[in-house]
């Protein structure tokens, strides 16, 4: 602790002479940033400790350039419906606090590395699914990194409140009467989708209703949305004591979930009551208006941005957005009533 007197005074030049490096391979360990071996940076870490360095001096790089990531898997005419709002949210963000952004849509054999030294951002928003080896390789650049709409340990993320969406879904269907209420998941590799998938049991759990696998259809690996849910959905109709309401991963699957009922001769919502969930502006234009749960999907985006602006955290957070159940015509009808 002899050092501790003249901790005030400490600077990356007293580190420097002490660890025999440049003041720049000192100031670059400090701030994280690339173009240190892994050694190097603790070396560096371990002195500014020793000597009792003050880490709140560190001022966080001013972010300039920021790149928004979109997976080439959700960069489709089903996926696009969710992700242009959030990207226009991340716009309007970064726009305001002069920051210019830009945009790629990625795959994992995309030399993806080498595109983002083109960009040569100072911060990166992923949005959607990525593998956890994409993200491990985009982290070891150095840059400050953000995740929406996925979670996974040790990064910063913001998500809908996925479980609390299809608890809502679930326990809306129910209260009107349902009793075999069935799930159309896509891929359970994604966060939101299990996160979904996990409200939907809950709620029948506290209802006291038997989870019932056969009432759960996943998308067939391998083929498009369109022809999954539709598929899907046949499947359920085809039970030999079909679900009397489904809710559907999201809003796309719900649409075309409805289009199969009616072309079975199902009236929806009498025979049939369908929830989707995302809000995307197409959900009011099926057959019936679709019951869903709205995301403020703009905010999202805004928030991805600003949780980079806050600064390099040393632990991950996780910030989680409400969602909002919006009730329309392909769950009730008239002279509907609260079933208790």
């Amino acid at each position: 602790m002899g050092n501790a007197t003249n901790v005030a005074g400490v600077t990356i030049r007293d580190i420097a002479r002490v660890a025999g490096v440049s003041a720049g391979t000192i100031s670059r360990a400090l701030k994280n940033e690339p173009g240190l071996t892994e050694a190097t940076r603790q070396m560096v870490l371990e002195a500014a400790r020793e000597l009792g360095y003050d880490f709140c001096k560190l001022r966080p790089k001013r972010l300039r350039r920021l790149t928004f990531l979109l997976h080439r898997q959700h960069n489709t005419a089903s996926s696009s419906p969710f992700y242009s709002p959030v990207l226009h949210g991340a716009e309007e963000a970064c726009r305001k606090q002069g920051i210019v952004l830009s945009f790629m849509a990625v795959g994992p054999a995309d030399g993806l590395i080498d595109q983002i030294r083109m960009h040569a951002p100072d911060g990166i928003v992923c949005a959607g699914f990525f593998e956890p080896e994409t993200l491990s390789a985009l982290r070891s650049t150095g840059k400050q990194l953000v995740l929406i709409d996925m979670q996974l340990r040790g990064y910063s993320s913001v998500n809908p409140d996925n479980m609390m969406g299809g608890y809502l879904a679930t326990k809306h269907l129910i209260d009107t009467g349902r009793t075999r209420v069935g799930f159309i998941s896509g891929p359970l590799s994604h966060y939101s989708i299990r996160e979904r998938a996990r409200g939907y049991r809950q709620a029948l759990f506290e209802e006291g209703i038997l989870a019932d696998p056969r009432l759960e259809a996943g998308l067939p690996d391998g083929v498009d949305l369109e022809t999954g849910a539709w598929e899907a959905m046949e499947k359920l109709l085809s039970l030999p004591h079909p679900p009397d309401a489904v809710f559907c991963y999201n809003d796309s699957a719900a649409l075309v979930a409805m289009r199969c009922c009616l072309a079975k001769g199902l009236k929806v919502p009498h025979d049939i009551a369908i929830v989707g969930f995302d809000d995307i502006a197409t959900a009011v234009l099926g057959h019936r208006p679709l019951t869903t749960l709205r995301i403020d999907k703009k905010a999202l985006g805004a928030l991805g941005v600003e949780l980079l602006l806050s600064g390099q955290q040393e632990e991950a957070v996780e910030k989680i957005a409400p969602v909002e159940l919006i009730v329309r015509a392909s769950t009730v009808f008239d002279g509907w009533r609260i079933q208790k």
